[in-house]
């Protein structure tokens, strides 16, 4: 994947995710940070599941999104939130 797409992908994602997690966006430099460090995260997380494979660019955005998902949720959890969805 060319970087443009990583970076697409990362904002979308990190969008997304601070969507999902109730706290909005973070401006697009921070949804991109989200979004690519969320993407690996999530290959991680599927890998130990015995889930990663080749998803193209659906599969790719889904997998950011739930890591990004899991990244904001540690995020909360360290800040003092609940951790709630």
């Amino acid at each position: 994947m060319g970087i443009i797409l990583w970076l697409i992908i990362g904002g979308v994602a990190g969008w997304i995710a601070g969507n999902i997690m109730r706290g909005g966006g973070f401006g697009v430099i921070g949804n991109i940070i989200v979004g690519i460090v969320g993407a690996v995260i999530g290959g991680a997380a599927l890998g130990l599941l015995g889930l990663s494979g080749n998803g193209g660019l659906i599969g790719s955005l889904v997998t950011a999104v739930i890591g990004a998902v899991i990244l904001l949720w540690i995020v909360s959890l360290v800040r003092g939130g609940k951790g709630k969805i």
